[in-house]
């Protein structure tokens, strides 16, 4: 379950990709919903877990491997139903996929997907904190996750604020702030894996 948790989330750290493309002035094209959203991605975690148990002779690398593999596959299927744009899914191989071709969403949607990650963070925030006390695991850490949860709330407000004001821009502190918010995800779902793997049982 921590393998799914985490997988869900993986795909997107392409945009550590995209944004040392942009600070170093370089093109930008083809790095995000490419690599890390293709299925031979899904085969190369997969397998790399199954190596690491063989040579450390431990199954836990491989059920890991085997939950990063599931947990990537949610995230390209969601991207796939919810974004208004396609997929590369079987990068490197020219395989664009896109369910919304033709339709274009209205630009107030468009605007507003940006800062709704900063929402589904603290969705994902207030969620381990019900598992958690519900089985009673990692409790000495829910006064901190509180706090990592308002701050991805006000950040949703800020920003949805800012992507409607801002007429030009936004996504260099939208990104940079993205980032680190992806970053606190892995960290916290990671401290919060003892409840994660509970909530299993």
């Amino acid at each position: 379950m921590l393998g799914i948790v985490l997988g869900n989330i993986l795909p997107d750290a392409d945009n550590i990709a995209v944004a040392i493309a942009t600070l170093t002035g370089k093109s930008t094209e083809g790095l995000h919903r490419t690599f890390t959203h293709s299925l031979f991605f899904v085969a190369a975690i997969i397998l790399l877990g199954y190596i690491v148990a063989a040579i450390t002779k431990r199954s836990t690398w491989s059920n890991l491997g085997v939950g990063l593999g599931i947990g990537v596959l949610m995230h390209i299927l969601l991207d796939l139903l919810i974004w208004f744009n396609g997929v590369e899914i079987l990068w490197p191989i020219p395989s664009w996929i896109n369910f919304w071709s033709g339709v274009t969403p209205p630009e107030w949607w468009s605007k507003l997907m940006m800062p709704t990650e900063f929402l589904f963070f603290a969705l994902l925030f207030l969620l381990f904190a019900k598992l958690a006390r519900k089985q009673n695991t990692d409790t000495d850490y829910l006064r901190k996750l509180s706090i990592w949860t308002y701050i991805q709330l006000v950040l949703f407000v800020v920003f949805t604020v800012l992507v409607y004001t801002m007429q030009k821009g936004f996504m260099t502190p939208y990104g940079a702030i993205y980032l680190l918010s992806l970053g606190l995800a892995f960290a916290v779902t990671i401290r919060m894996r003892e409840t994660i793997e509970t909530t299993t049982m």
